[in-house]
């Protein structure tokens, strides 16, 4: 049999983390196991479903990779369909019009609870004959809801292992508020038999829904599916995770500088471990990998600093000329002027990047160099003087070299034996600030091969006029 499993997210909003954390989960499934992932867009809901929701959420699975591989379908193009099969169930009396208001649905709710019984429709429409039907039905407004039957709904869950439920609780459930508007239990059975879903693999908080749902894929005789319910995602506390995180839309991850490959490893990575249980893994590591069997029951915890990691782990991995091409759009258009510049300053960064936004914050200065104050120069107490001379000495050595080798070897093997006999604070420290403005960047080495010679040598002027304006 053929896997075949569907995302199926409502566009009501935009694609947020725990949205691509079950897309994830879903798609290395069938990558792992040969089978069909599947996206189907949710909008029934008329009001709350937006267009621009749909195109965020199909944008963003495309920026991560995370693609199905068939024509992605759409509810709200396939209420013909849903008509049929509700008229299917009313025809065959497995479901029926309820005229009851909300009025009378809350007098009915607060008179079993003052009786210590469970709250549950009363199924009191079902009652109804053909022709009283039929003539409510022109003047009243009605839903329609599905007759429950009695009984012990069980199935085996591929994380949590043998669930059950009594539908005697539920009472007659409402499918659809009319033959045109089904909702949300209704119209995932039909679509998941006609798309010919195998597993479905969800959040936990959908698992109440799953026995409605397969009661209804008995009533109309369709194939049974098999389930998967996800761990809640948890904050450091181990209680649910603050709505902060979730309901921060994917978009705000990849606008603070994010790498899709660093994302979806974070994420598989709630609520499920390799073998090895490594941490650092390729898309196609965790397509490898990847078993049902290997997710967890309980929560998963989010941990902001673990993703940081994994995001500074992933830049480090990452090919020069391919992490210059995911920078381009977080960083000034006239930086990318300068091919050459640029590329060399992504080099010496990319050991040092949790994201990429921090690149035109670390760097900014080798692009222009920013005002600083002349008492950072010095290394610990050196006295100017001294400074002075040692400045004064390394840019001779500079003054050596020409732009097309620069620093040769022979030059920095001279900067350095220079440093090891007057101190490696002493000379360093102070070739550093001048190239850079700052006491924490790149080694001064690193920076001469960024900034070049003629650079190199103009900024170190300007440290020593610095220098001197201290001793007047």
């Amino acid at each position: 049999m053929e896997v075949r499993v569907r995302f199926a997210p409502s566009p009501t909003g935009f694609l947020h983390l725990g949205g691509v954390r079950t897309a994830l989960f879903n798609w290395l499934f069938a990558r792992h196991e040969g089978g069909t992932f599947l996206l189907r867009i949710e909008d029934t809901d008329k009001e709350r479903s937006e267009k621009r929701f749909e195109e965020d959420i199909v944008q963003n699975l495309e920026w991560l990779g995370v693609m199905p591989d068939e024509p992605i379908i759409r509810q709200s193009e396939r209420i013909d369909i849903y008509e049929k099969n509700l008229k299917k169930l009313i025809d065959e009396h497995k479901a029926y019009y309820c005229f009851c208001s909300s009025e009378e649905l809350e007098e009915e709710y607060r008179a079993q609870l003052s009786q210590g019984i469970i709250p549950k429709y009363s199924g009191k429409c079902k009652s109804l004959s053909a022709n009283e039907v039929s003539e409510k039905l022109k003047t009243s407004p009605a839903v329609i809801r599905f007759k429950m039957p009695e009984e012990i709904i069980s199935f085996n869950d591929m994380i949590r292992g043998k669930v059950e439920f009594d539908t005697k609780l539920f009472g007659d459930i409402i499918i659809a508020k009319g033959l045109r508007e089904p909702l949300y239990n209704f119209a995932v059975v039909v679509d998941d038999a006609e798309q010919r879903v195998t597993h479905v693999i969800r959040g936990e908080e959908h698992l109440s829904n799953t026995p409605k749902q397969m009661v209804l894929q008995e009533a109309f005789g369709f194939p049974s599916v098999t389930y998967a319910h996800l761990p809640l995602i948890l904050g450091a506390d181990k209680k649910k995770l603050s709505k902060r995180f979730l309901t921060n839309s994917l978009n705000d991850y990849k606008n603070q500088g994010y790498l899709p490959n660093a994302l979806l490893n974070f994420l598989v990575l709630l609520g499920w471990h390799p073998k090895e249980d490594r941490e650092v893994l390729t898309t196609l590591e965790m397509i490898s990998e990847f078993s049902i069997k290997r997710v967890q029951k309980a929560g998963a915890v989010f941990n902001p600093e673990k993703l940081d990691w994994l995001n500074f782990m992933h830049i480090r991995a990452m090919d020069v000329d391919e992490l210059v091409k995911n920078l381009i759009p977080f960083v000034p258009a006239e930086w990318k002027q300068n091919e050459k510049i640029f590329r060399r300053a992504v080099e010496i960064s990319k050991d040092r990047l949790k994201n990429l936004c921090d690149f035109q914050k670390d760097s900014s200065f080798i692009f222009m160099m920013p005002e600083y104050d002349a008492s950072i120069i010095p290394w610990k107490n050196t006295p100017a003087e001294r400074v002075i001379e040692h400045l004064t000495q390394v840019r001779s050595l500079l003054e050596k070299g020409d732009e097309a080798h620069f620093p040769d070897e022979t030059m920095k093997n001279d900067i350095l034996a220079f440093a090891e006999k007057q101190g490696r604070g002493d000379v360093l420290w102070p070739l550093r600030v001048a190239l850079s403005g700052k006491g924490n960047s790149p080694g001064p080495i690193e920076l001469l091969y960024v900034l070049g010679r003629k650079e190199s040598l103009e900024r170190i002027e300007i440290a020593l006029h610095k220098l001197g304006s201290m001793l007047q």
